[in-house]
C-alpha cells in the first residue's frame, strides 16, 4: 500500500468534525505552498514578464489585462 493509499484510507475513519478540520488544514497548506511558489519564482525571475507588463500599463495609465 502506498503512502497515499494510506492516508485516504485513514482519512476515512475519521469523524465529520475531524474531516472538516483536516480540510481547512490543507486548504492552508495549499495557500501557503502556492505563496512559496510565487515568491520562489519572482526571485528567479520567472515573473519579471508580468511586472514589466504592469508597469507599462500604469505608466500608459491603461489598466489593461495581461
Amino acid at each position: 500500500m502506498t503512502k497515499l493509499e494510506q492516508i485516504k484510507s485513514t482519512i476515512e475513519t475519521l469523524s465529520p468534525e475531524e474531516v472538516r478540520r483536516l480540510g481547512e488544514w490543507l486548504e492552508d497548506l495549499e495557500g501557503r505552498l502556492f505563496d512559496d511558489t510565487i515568491e520562489r519564482d519572482a526571485k528567479s525571475g520567472k515573473l519579471d514578464h508580468v511586472l514589466e507588463k504592469v508597469r507599462a500599463n500604469m505608466r500608459s495609465d491603461r489598466g489593461e489585462d495581461f
